[in-house]
């Protein structure tokens, strides 16, 4: 309790704390505002019958905080966002520009942000018109339509409206990265993540109390699956490492043996963001081609209760782990710096072989690191399958919403982490520090 308190006693932290929690605040409160033309009680009925049947929809609501339920204004939530970011790094990888402004340091950096904002509008007003077009076609079997007047008006202000909205809340996890705590951005989607925990476990409460020894075994599953997380996104393997001696004048440098740290998983959460973002793709497209028998065929394949879904997710999860980190951490680059410091590997030859070397340990770190994320991401569905769990229950024991949950809070404790030894205080743990992941 006294290292908790620590965080109180520093001024820039305690700033940066408040300047976190107010913007969070301010997206949620923003996302109680709703659009205007959508009859709001028929649209929460429509939510309540595909949570019910496990459609991709009430996926889409969670993650976005409830807000699709409600016809807010932040209905796209970060999402947009996301898919520009995944679009401008694939770029990355095969377009010679895009190649040369992630080589130009801080203002390559500056650019690709500036490009990603604008993908970010592009992909949000696509899916804006797909939102007001979707809205206006709902209707219920007692002829009740989400959009009563359904006209120019209605669709104009919706796509203006959804697309200011995305562009505030990428503004918001802008701003909660520079001058806050943590990745502005996952603590946005964590936050709408966790302000859904108390419904679901409100909706369980009486379930609870008839078959109590169900859930005392369920709780005490979810305890061993969060420390799988905890130690797959923790876990790290050291690459021992010498400095030759260098004299300068009178003082002699290097001498000195260190590590590099190679992460289990270096790719933190974003693979599981990533993944899951594709995965919206085939059923969003489905939904307006709805008469389509295919179409049909793709709305089966990709509901929760299909196992290609799970299947397509977790060989997804394993791509994007392997890309993003791949982005996220460079042998060559670490070579070359080590070479420059008079840095090497015992055993290895400096230059192109500790590359290689490097390289070879980090695709063999990454492997089991990748493929208990996607164990992890599916194991929801087994549990939906073996013990009738609700997929809103179930998504707490494992699955996307724990991963973003245990990634993101491990983040940013260990920001704090950071600040508290910075200035001499102890940080949260008494034997060491919090390997945190990278960031987003």
């Amino acid at each position: 309790m006294k290292k908790f308190f620590n965080i109180f006693k520093i001024e820039d932290l305690r700033k940066k704390l408040a300047f976190t929690g107010f913007l969070l605040l301010v997206y949620r409160l923003g996302g109680k505002v709703p659009v205007p033309g959508v009859d709001k009680g028929v649209l929460k009925s429509f939510m309540d019958q595909a949570t019910q049947q496990n459609s991709l929809l009430g996926l889409y609501d969670t993650f976005v905080g409830g807000f699709f339920s409600q016809a807010s204004i932040f209905t796209l939530g970060i999402m947009p966002y996301i898919s520009a970011s995944i679009i401008i790094q694939l770029l990355g990888s095969v377009v010679p520009y895009f190649q040369k402004l992630q080589k130009e340091g801080e203002l390559g950096r500056k650019k690709i942000m500036q490009l990603t904002r604008y993908g970010t509008v592009l992909i949000a007003s696509m899916q804006s018109i797909g939102v007001a077009v979707y809205l206006a076609s709902i209707k219920l079997n007692n002829g009740a339509s989400v959009v009563p007047i359904n006209n120019f008006y209605f669709y104009f202000v919706t796509i203006v409206t959804l697309v200011t909205g995305t562009i505030f809340i990428m503004w918001l996890g802008e701003q909660i990265s520079d001058h806050g705590l943590g990745n502005g951005i996952s603590l946005i989607i964590m936050c709408g993540i966790l302000a859904q925990a108390p419904f679901v476990f409100q909706a369980e409460w009486n379930n609870i109390t008839i078959n109590p020894y169900r859930y005392l075994f369920l709780a005490v599953l979810m305890f061993l699956i969060t420390l799988v997380v905890v130690t797959v996104t923790t876990g790290t393997r050291k690459i021992p490492v010498q400095y030759a001696k260098r004299v300068v004048g009178r003082k002699v440098y290097g001498g000195q043996n260190t590590h590099i740290p190679l992460r289990v998983n270096t790719a933190g959460v974003m693979p599981i963001i990533f993944a899951q973002s594709i995965m919206f793709i085939p059923s969003t497209i489905s939904t307006f081609f709805s008469d389509s028998d295919f179409s049909s065929s793709i709305m089966r394949w990709f509901s929760f209760e299909h196992p290609v879904y799970w299947i397509f997710f977790g060989l997804m999860i394993v791509f994007f782990t392997y890309f993003y980190t791949a982005i996220a951490f460079d042998p060559i680059q670490v070579s070359s710096q080590m070479k420059q410091q008079g840095g090497f590997i015992p055993g290895v030859r400096p230059g192109k072989k500790t590359s290689e070397y490097i390289d070879n340990i980090l695709s063999k770190v990454t492997l089991p690191g990748s493929i208990a994320l996607a164990l992890v991401a599916i194991f929801p569905y087994v549990l939906m399958q073996t013990m009738d769990v609700e997929y809103d229950l179930a998504s707490f024991f494992g699955g996307t919403s724990l991963l973003i949950i245990v990634g993101v809070a491990l983040d940013t404790l260990q920001q704090l982490e950071s600040h508290l030894m910075m200035r001499h205080y102890d940080g949260f743990l008494t034997k060491g520090k919090i390997r945190g992941r990278r960031r987003m």
